[in-house]
């Protein structure tokens, strides 16, 4: 249950922030933090840094391919912890929000836009963020082991 409340949560979220910028946002950046953050409305055709720009519907069948196996492969990657329940969460919910725009729009809604000494970094959006932070769960997890206190759950409290 917690894997559908958080992908549910992270795509609701996504979806709900990239319709403010749409709405809010089609012209000028608007500076939060002069120099190194701001808000700026961006129509990424592509992935990840606008990697394979223009590939949108490679994109829409690879997010579906992820998706397939994430869920197919959830129980022979994954343990049945606490950590990984959220890194598979947060995962789903970032594709899907992505995934959704593609679909619906032809492009992904990317508007967290990041500047640090004199240099840029892609501007990307919610659900990139969820997708990153999921990953990035699932890795520490991998090289440095779970918490001490995370222990593997009961296989009746197993979700799907």
């Amino acid at each position: 249950m917690l894997i559908l409340c958080v992908s549910f949560a992270v795509a609701l979220l996504d979806q709900a922030t990239k319709v403010i910028v749409r709405a809010r946002l089609p012209g000028d950046p608007l500076r939060v933090i002069r120099g190194f953050f701001s808000l700026r409305y961006v129509q990424n055709t592509g992935a990840a840094w606008g990697m394979l720009e223009g590939l949108n519907d490679w994109l829409v069948g690879l997010s579906f391919v992820m998706l397939a196996l994430i869920v197919i492969f959830r129980r022979s990657l994954l343990i049945d912890t606490l950590t990984h329940r959220l890194a598979t969460g947060l995962m789903l919910g970032g594709i899907v929000g992505n995934l959704t725009d593609r679909l619906r729009l032809g492009y992904v809604v990317d508007f967290l836009d990041f500047h640090l000494r004199g240099r840029h970094f892609p501007a990307f959006n919610v659900a990139d963020a969820a997708i990153c932070v999921g990953v990035g769960l699932y890795l520490f997890t991998q090289f440095f082991g779970h918490a001490p206190e995370e222990k593997k759950l009961p296989a009746t409290t197993s979700e799907t």
